[in-house]
């Protein structure tokens, strides 16, 4: 049975019967874990392996948010914490990508003997004064060279350790003004200031394999639809502009930036270009209703899916305990 385009989430830190069966059922082609469904190593590493279990395939991805600083799923006592983005931007420069790049190696260390395989890292959007601070510093600095050099960096700690990096929120979350996991924020910026700033990080990086869309509306581009069910956005500027030839999954589609029935989300950011679509709540109610919107991952969209994760290789050697000792000291010594 072919996969089904979607990532989606569970309700806690043990599938339910409920969940088994409707995962077998639907198949989709991967899962997201989040604060509620972790309690500690052990545990977690049975949650990804059931998951998997589910649709009978080992390579099934298993994508968590683990940034560092505000937004992190693996918590202390289980597992160390590590900066905001913006620490590393703070850096003297000569430590700020070579310390970016360790720490999301030690991220990647973390995830991979749990059985997660992605990572949604690293954020490549460009702050705005008074804009809102759901970014604020999950950006890596305020420039689009340091913030792709940044991410790029960061790119490369997590595929050496053997986890699938994604780029978000593209083409560019950082000067919105509202948070969209509550509302549809709307950027006025014009083409030109938009691609010189927000959507440069993108572009820097568009040899990645997955990205994230941004539930945001860039009037210049098209004022009607965010850029997650705007087929102009995907044309013009995804898929165009940036360049951006990998796997597009939409942001979670249960955000109050969109609305309508979680079907019609679906169907409209299929439409636009997403080749995935994410729902991440866990809620019965919802993922049931969302799969009457669900498609075969299937065309350009599976060629994407496989390509990306075709670049997911064993680990690199790797001395943990040195490494993140090394960490600490790189942070330490610098922000002293």
């Amino acid at each position: 049975m072919s996969a089904c385009a979607a990532i989606l989430g569970c309700s806690g830190p043990a599938l339910t019967p409920e969940e088994a069966a409707f995962f077998r059922e639907v198949q989709p082609w991967g899962f997201i874990v989040f604060g509620r469904n972790i309690q500690a190593p052990d545990q977690l590493r049975r949650l990804t392996d059931d998951l998997r279990a589910t649709v009978g395939r080992e390579d099934a991805p298993v994508l968590i948010d683990q940034e560092g600083g505000r937004v992190a799923r693996l918590k202390p006592p289980h597992w160390p914490s590590y900066p905001a983005a913006r620490t590393y931007g703070r850096l003297p420069a000569d430590k700020r990508a070579p310390t970016a790049r360790l720490g999301a190696r030690l991220i990647a260390h973390d995830l991979a003997a749990v059985g997660v395989s992605v990572d949604c890292l690293p954020v490549l959007d460009l702050p705005e004064a008074g804009s809102h601070e759901v970014i604020g510093d999950r950006a890596y600095a305020e420039t689009p060279g340091e913030v792709a050099a940044l991410g790029r960096a960061a790119a490369e700690g997590l595929l050496e350790g053997g986890v699938l990096p994604v780029l978000k929120h593209m083409p560019g979350h950082g000067r919105a003004r509202a948070d969209s996991h509550r509302q549809l924020p709307v950027v006025d910026a014009g083409r030109e200031e938009l691609a010189a700033r927000d959507f440069a990080p993108f572009r820097e990086l568009a040899d990645l394999p997955m990205a994230m869309t941004a539930h945001v509306v860039y009037a210049s581009i098209d004022p009607e639809r965010p850029a997650t069910t705007s087929r102009r956005c995907f044309d013009e500027v995804i898929r165009g502009a940036i360049g951006f030839e990998g796997l597009v999954m939409s942001d979670d589609l249960a955000m109050e930036a969109l609305s309508g029935p979680l079907s019609g989300r679906a169907d409209a950011a299929f439409e636009a270009g997403c080749d995935v679509v994410l729902h991440g709540t866990g809620r019965m109610s919802e993922v049931r209703e969302l799969a009457h919107g669900l498609r075969p991952l299937s065309g350009r969209a599976a060629e994407r899916a496989e390509a990306a994760l075709a670049r997911l290789r064993l680990p690199q050697p790797f001395e943990a305990a040195a490494a993140r000792a090394s960490f600490e000291a790189a942070l330490q010594g610098a922000l002293a």
